[in-house]
């Protein structure tokens, strides 16, 4: 079904790009604190992601029992990225504006959870802990962040976002993420094994 390719919205190449177009932006407009906390929560809930991710190639599906194998990283990015956006462009139009701005990026992040699910991609347990890091990460940068950059002098923030977004999603687009990741799973299950038979 043509709904179905909806899913590539949440490839790597293309949360990670938007993610860092995001944090350009609030480097144009000098929000220094929330580009901060944005760059290590996302970079956090990416990695937390992988960790998931190179565990199950090393060990396997941990517990079974709920169809877990890993965190989905297409919720896991949309959602955050999502919301966090959604948060910054609704900046200058009040509370329940921004509130609004949230809501709705946490929403379709849960409608990508819904698309996971259905389409096999992904089991409910996945979909959802990957909605639940990307959220954190969003709201989190809004916890900590300070305050936003205003959406109206953030013009020329969002034009420079957006080359940057471009420039990015070119270089990020053939890289062998699936490659990269068994690479990471055989170099740490390699020293895992060592670490077991010196006796730690």
């Amino acid at each position: 079904m043509p709904w179905r390719y909806l899913i590539h919205i949440g490839d790597l190449p293309l949360t990670v790009s938007a993610a860092a177009a995001v944090t350009v932006w609030m480097l144009i407009a000098r929000a220094w604190r929330m580009a901060f906390w944005w760059s290590l929560l996302f970079l956090l809930a990416i990695g937390i992601v992988a960790a998931t991710k190179i565990a199950f190639l090393i060990w396997g599906s941990l517990p079974p029992a709920y169809g877990f194998r890993a965190l989905s990283g297409h919720a896991a990015g949309v959602t955050a990225v999502a919301a966090f956006a959604l948060f910054l462009s609704s900046q200058g139009y009040g509370a329940r504006m921004s509130l609004a701005g949230v809501t709705s990026g946490l929403l379709l992040g849960g409608l990508m959870c819904v698309l996971l699910v259905v389409c096999d991609e992904h089991s409910i347990a996945e979909a959802a802990g990957g909605w639940a890091v990307g959220a954190l990460a969003a709201l989190g940068t809004i916890g900590l962040g300070g305050a936003p950059p205003p959406a109206s002098a953030s013009l020329g923030a969002i034009a420079g976002a957006s080359m940057f977004f471009v420039a990015s999603v070119v270089v990020l687009r053939p890289l062998p993420i699936g490659y990269l990741m068994w690479r990471a799973a055989k170099l740490v299950a390699r020293h895992a094994g060592a670490l077991v038979s010196a006796g730690f």
